[in-house]
């Protein structure tokens, strides 16, 4: 069994899963098995579930004249048949990749592009080994663009993912102090997300560059196939505009409003606005798209609930986008309470940043401030500190939060949005 003899039954299947809850008429089953579990056991209940076919790696469980196909690698076969896949495609394919705001980008670029093309894009957060070739695999005749996200913790990562994806256009969104442990400290996570410029830059392809950014400037500096964005020089060139909490951009005295907080989101706009621009939508277009889309991921997002303006962004965290996040936070009107959760993958400058953090935490005079996780834990002497959130969440089920505005920034791991519930 290889990629090209299967192409054919791709092609009639509905979707490609992993998941054997999930599977529906016509899918194509991949049956990956973890420590505990041996996921090749499901595959004739998964064809009789309705499944078109069913990729193990077990000899054993194979049964062709069922479309029960054993392959050596599940992984290997589910990415090699996602290349063969992109190489049919005759698309522009989006990569983006960075340390800080590569969902709320994608989300933004797909809102924009939708206004004018059928957009495929990256779900969720499924941007790693196995997401991208899920979301490669996705792609339908139908769709006229994707954009895929890719992520990674270590170097060779999105080298890897690009060679799959094979993108015609790449952005990386900044680089910063995220995943220090895997990537072996910050010149490292700017070594491994330039990996995508390497990929683009050796294959002639297209890099969009904010041209304030100083390190992307240095890394594409003398190459040309470029889109820009940042300056008055640039390709496109913005303004920076808030109103209320939310930012927004203007071009040509237009104003786009978006629902989202924090300058930081300013670039992300810019980012999805040149893009628009580029791939032939005018403005109009795109503020409509910008004015429209409403952030529900947990990043970067705004809800009021008893009297209270709440800015949840638990879905990642790290020192470059909590000091973003706290910064932000100081300047909204009226009492400001933060509870700020452990920033996770650090490594061994986990005890250093998670003091800096509280510094500047205090430095910024927010009514109060709480902590919750073990390495904000070990630093913190001054504020309330729990170890986690179920902890937190039962020290509020006595305490009443008064301020007026309340943050919630922590890595996924802390699961700080369950402490929503109890703040009244």
């Amino acid at each position: 069994m290889n990629a090209e003899s299967f192409y054919p039954l791709l092609l009639k299947g509905s979707k490609v899963t992993i998941d054997s809850r999930k599977i529906e008429n016509n899918d194509i089953f991949f049956a990956f098995s973890g420590e505990n579990f041996n996921a090749a056991t499901l595959a004739e209940e998964a064809i009789n579930q309705g499944a078109l076919a069913v990729i193990v790696e077990q000899k054993e469980f194979e049964n062709t004249e069922r479309n029960i196909f054993y392959v050596p690698s599940t992984l290997d076969f589910l990415q090699q048949l996602a290349t063969f896949h992109r190489e049919k495609l005759n698309i522009p394919i989006i990569a983006l990749t960075g340390s800080n705001g590569k969902t709320t980008t994608k989300e933004i670029i797909h809102a924009v592009l939708s206004e004018k093309y059928k957009v495929q894009y990256t779900f969720g957060n499924l941007n790693n080994h196995i997401g991208v070739p899920l979301t490669l695999l996705s792609i339908k005749p139908e769709h006229e663009i994707a954009v895929v996200e890719m992520g990674a913790n270590h170097q060779k990562e999105i080298e890897m993912l690009c060679k799959i994806a094979k993108p015609n256009i790449g952005y990386i969104t900044n680089f910063g102090k995220a995943h220090l442990e895997g990537f072996g400290g910050f010149e490292g996570v700017i070594k491994g997300k330039s990996e995508l410029y390497d990929y683009l830059m050796g294959n002639s392809q297209t890099i969009l560059v904010n041209e304030n950014d100083p390190i992307q400037l240095e890394k594409t500096v003398d190459y040309s196939n470029k889109i820009t964005f940042g300056k008055e020089t640039s390709d496109y060139s913005f303004e920076e505009f808030s109103d209320n909490n939310f930012v927004g951009l203007v071009h040509d005295g237009e104003i786009a409003q978006s629902k989202l907080t924090g300058n930081y989101n300013f670039t992300n706009l810019c980012a999805a606005a040149s893009l628009g621009f580029h791939f032939g939508l005018n403005f109009n277009e795109i503020k409509k798209a910008i004015s429209n889309y409403t952030p529900t991921n947990m990043r970067s997002q705004i809800l009021e609930k008893n009297g209270k303006t709440f800015v949840l962004d638990t879905y990642n965290a790290n020192p470059s986008s909590m000091t973003e996040s706290l910064k932000n936070f100081s300047k909204f009107e009226g009492s400001k309470t933060i509870i700020i959760g452990d920033m996770l993958e650090l490594g061994d400058e986990s005890e250093n940043e998670h003091h800096n953090i509280l510094q500047l935490a205090n430095s910024l005079n927010f009514d109060e401030i709480i902590t919750v996780g073990k390495f904000f834990k070990a630093v913190n002497s001054e504020s309330a500190s729990f170890a986690s959130s179920s902890e937190l969440a039962d020290y509020l089920k006595e305490k009443k939060i008064d301020s007026k505005n309340v943050l919630l920034k922590a890595s996924r791991g802390i699961a700080l949005e369950k402490v929503l519930d109890f703040i009244s």
